[in-house]
């Protein structure tokens, strides 16, 4: 039987729903949640995605501020800017779109970012909450997987999850959050002599590593829950992730399409740590 799509466009709907009821409440009681975005060269990737989070922003009723800047700006300048957003009290939450130029050291742009207005959860600060399991922004793919695995009714208290990546955006905190949820965790990386060894005996896999096919269905456990978290790129030029769709998905229970699974998501989570962060 083939597996049930996991669909992050509707769940996404639902949960920004919910988050442009509180941001209205919010905005009632004078304080409408606020997000700064900054924009730093002509990447043309980062011009899209920075265009869809002040779009999904405007669409919850946030105030959202969006600053572009010449990719010859100064590191000096670009942090003397963020010092003045952390302490505007109309800006809940400041994301600088990475990647920077080269003569721009990303991790003092993420630390210059103060901790309560952290929403994409990257500071040193924030990952050492996470690890600690202290109450502070959760990185927002992660937190959009979880949110996904959620939605499939899943209980995974003692299941096996098997996360494919080790970076510090979506490996590392994917697996402290399954941790959190009382899963056993496994993670796997390209230093991993039998990857498929341990993904056949997972109950739940997330695939992080931006290489297609990295998945296939000969390494999937029966009914097991998949979340594609790789945006790649096939011979004629079409999105796809690090799963082989078509042989994992007669094997999976649950499988993530490449767009509308994660991708929608990891937006969806922005919007709801800046509101977190102003109602805080």
């Amino acid at each position: 039987m083939p597996a049930r799509l996991i669909n992050g466009n509707e769940l996404s709907k639902q949960i920004r729903s919910d988050i442009a009821l509180r941001a209205a409440e919010l905005t009632r009681q004078g304080k409408r949640p606020g997000l700064a975005v900054i924009l730093v060269g002509d990447d043309p990737a980062s011009h899209v995605y920075v265009r869809n989070k002040v779009k999904a922003c405007h669409d919850a009723g946030f105030h959202s501020v969006l600053e572009k800047y010449e990719a010859t700006m100064a590191e000096a300048e670009l942090l003397a800017r963020i010092d003045q957003l952390n302490h505007d009290p109309a800006i809940h939450g400041i994301l600088v779109q990475m990647p920077l130029p080269r003569h721009i050291d990303p991790h003092k742009v993420i630390e210059a970012i103060s901790t309560r207005k952290d929403v994409d959860g990257y500071s040193v600060l924030s990952a050492g909450e996470l690890m600690a399991g202290l109450d502070g922004f959760r990185p927002c793919t992660p937190y959009g997987c979880m949110k996904l695995i959620e939605s499939t009714g899943c209980d995974l208290r003692g299941k096996h999850a098997v996360v494919i990546g080790r970076s510090n955006t979506v490996g590392k905190p994917m697996a402290l959050l399954l941790l959190q949820a009382n899963a056993t965790v496994t993670i796997c990386h390209s230093a991993t002599p039998d990857l498929a060894y341990h993904t056949r005996q997972a109950d739940v896999v997330v695939a992080a590593v931006g290489r297609r096919n990295t998945l296939t269905g000969d390494m999937v456990k029966p009914g097991a829950i998949v979340i594609d978290v790789g945006i790649n790129r096939n011979e004629e030029g079409k999105l796809c992730g690090d799963v082989d769709f078509d042989s994992v998905s007669q094997v999976a229970g649950w499988i993530t399409p490449v767009p509308g699974g994660v991708g929608p998501m990891t937006i969806t989570m922005l919007l709801a740590n800046t509101l977190e962060s102003a109602e805080r």
